[in-house]
């Protein structure tokens, strides 16, 4: 069994969360609200929600945690001359563009739309409100891919001292997901934050240059990271040199 939260219960340890062998690995308790104060303190605690539409909200702490260190960020080949001919765009035509935090519900409403299998995503109406208000207090934030003045790609997530979380990412034209986490990547790296939080374990991420850690060491990363300074100045740098 795992507790139930009201608007006022804290959250257990995260060393209670179920394992392996109970049939939902991770899964922590159920309950309270997604209030940016709840968030901000599941976020501080190793904790993130993930639930579908009809359930109560669920608060997960996956061990092992898939973590992407930002020096083994991982761009192939192909990437790192479609990343070439965007910084050249940027910096002489400007048909592609890439901003932070100018459209974050935008790129929350793309992430929470249909995936290639035709299935829908976690993301409901609630989480978009939650992470809004987050938005609105500087936490969370969002970099977006624009192509000829069309988004067509992005990712968001939430920013706590030197700590990042990703929560999704998506694309309307080729690679240009991974087009955004290259200058999320790179402008995280340049502040100061080494590791950025993925949650799941996926093929994908573990392309791009992530891999699983234990919750221990998660953790232990974690309590100092979060005690930093926020980054206050969210600007996309320059993955060349002029």
């Amino acid at each position: 069994m795992i507790p139930w939260l009201e608007i006022d219960t804290p959250f257990p340890d995260v060393s209670r969360a179920l394992g392996e062998e109970d049939g939902a690995p991770g899964l922590l308790a159920a309950g309270a609200d997604l209030s940016p104060h709840r968030l901000l303190k599941a976020y501080q605690h190793g904790i993130f929600p993930w639930f579908s539409e009809g359930q109560p909200i669920l608060w997960w702490s996956t061990n092992p945690r898939m973590v992407l260190q930002t020096e083994h960020f991982q761009i192939s080949a192909s990437l790192q001359k479609t990343l070439r001919k965007i910084h050249r765009s940027t910096q002489t035509d400007g048909r592609w563009e890439v901003r932070f935090d100018s459209a974050f519900e935008d790129v929350m409403r793309a992430c929470a739309g249909p995936r290639r299998d035709g299935q829908g995503t976690w993301i409901s109406d609630d989480i978009i409100v939650g992470y809004r208000a987050l938005h609105r207090l500087g936490y969370a934030h969002s970099v977006e891919v624009w192509l000829d003045g069309a988004l067509v790609g992005g990712a968001y997530g939430v920013s706590i001292g030197r700590m990042f979380y990703g929560e999704s990412m998506f694309a309307r034209v080729t690679d240009a997901s991974k087009i955004a986490l290259a200058y999320l990547v790179r402008f995280l790296h340049q502040n100061g934050v080494t590791m950025i939080d993925c949650q799941q374990e996926t093929p994908h991420l573990a392309s791009l240059g992530a891999a699983p850690i234990s919750r221990d060491v998660f953790m232990r990363h974690l309590r100092l990271a979060i005690n930093y300074p926020q980054i206050d100045d969210w600007r996309p740098l320059p993955l060349f040199p002029a």
